[in-house]
């Protein structure tokens, strides 16, 4: 049975507690007084990270409001067993983050050795919530509303691709690519929609990879958030939109974040809409001197090979967080991602193979 997001008798929740109620004199001089008694789930994670907010008192008469969330008080609590996760590459790339620009949370207490860290509260409002709201409008509105959104997202992109800060990062390199690929082999054909795969279709596969790896890797390289999409960016204003979810940032192709913007796994855009907001990204990004192709059809291929591999990825993930982590709610994300994937591969040369193997999974 679960309490507060905790399940009984969970000693994390003692340890937690007894953690903030220690970083009360220091959080106190710096303006903020939370309420233990508040402390309730904020949101879930695909990784072992749990989130809960816990509100603060009102502040004081000349106190600012503005403690670099969007005008709350309250603070996020970060709980991340440390024999399962590492909070140091969050607590990296914040300060990466906050230096190129981006609304961030700022990180006001944290305990590596334990695995909490408290932060500042971005809000309650994602993108995907404030796209759905939407829908109750008329059309005109609801795109007024939606490109006003990515945009802001995408300058954003760009301000973070812009920021010198690449020696600080590892690198998105052709085994890492390749190994994120190689989960569509193991959890989704696998486990999710088992295949056998013959030995030819085999060797197919592994060219395929290496196919995508040689195009993606030929990119200019650029600080990649990795997970850049409407359920880790918050509506924020006047500030732009906020990151979140941003640990594990790496230096990869320059096309990535804005496939995971644009071709998100939980919100479907039609081609034509995908275009339209990739031709402001790339405008954009050429006018701030970044190295994108020259001709848009040329990015626009880069786009859809880095799509590609992220999509494959993507479908072994979310099948890894049902069968081996009782996530049963990505389930009903990988149909999206699947048609992504199918439609890429029957397109260009060469990935003719890949594309028969997903339309047998389909």
């Amino acid at each position: 049975m679960k309490t507060d997001g905790f399940i009984d008798d969970d000693p994390r929740r003692d340890l937690a507690c007894q953690w903030v109620a220690r970083q009360m004199p220091t959080l106190g001089r710096q303006g903020w007084w939370p309420n233990l008694d508040t402390l309730r789930p904020a949101s879930s994670d695909a990784s072992f990270r749990r989130y809960f907010r816990i509100d603060g008192h009102p502040p004081r008469e000349g106190d600012s409001t503005d403690q670099g969330g969007c005008g709350s008080p309250s603070l996020i609590l970060m709980d991340a067993p440390p024999d399962r996760e590492d909070i140091r590459p969050f607590i990296k790339a914040s300060e990466l983050l906050l230096s190129a620009g981006l609304h961030v949370p700022k990180i006001v207490a944290s305990d590596p050795d334990q695995g909490f860290l408290l932060c500042t509260d971005l809000g309650q409002q994602t993108y995907l919530q404030q796209l759905a709201e939407n829908t109750r409008l008329d059309n005109d509105h609801q795109h007024k509303i939606r490109t006003a959104l990515y945009r802001q997202a995408w300058q954003s992109l760009v301000r973070l691709q812009t920021y010198d800060g690449l020696r600080e990062l590892p690198l998105y390199d052709a085994t890492k690519l390749t190994q994120e690929m190689q989960l569509f082999d193991q959890w989704f054909l696998g486990q999710h929609r088992p295949i056998s795969l013959s030995s030819s279709e085999k060797d197919q596969l592994a060219t395929i990879y290496r196919l995508i790896c040689d195009r993606c890797t030929a990119q200019p390289q650029v600080i990649v958030h990795r997970d850049y999409h409407s359920r880790n960016l918050m509506v924020c204003p006047p500030y732009g939109p906020g990151v979140l979810d941003f640990q594990d940032a790496v230096i990869g192709p320059i096309s990535y974040d804005l496939v995971s913007l644009l071709r998100d796994a939980y919100i479907e855009w039609p081609e034509e809409l995908q275009i339209d907001w990739a031709i402001g990204y790339w405008q954009d990004a050429r006018q701030a001197g970044l190295p994108v192709a020259q001709d848009f059809s040329d990015f626009w291929k880069d786009f859809e090979w880095m799509g590609l591999q992220r999509h494959i990825k993507v479908l072994g993930i979310f099948a890894r967080l049902y069968h081996r982590d009782g996530k049963e709610n990505y389930l009903k994300d990988l149909p999206v991602v699947l048609r992504y994937a199918i439609a890429v591969a029957r397109r260009y040369q060469g990935l003719g193979p890949l594309a028969r193997i997903l339309e047998r999974c389909a």
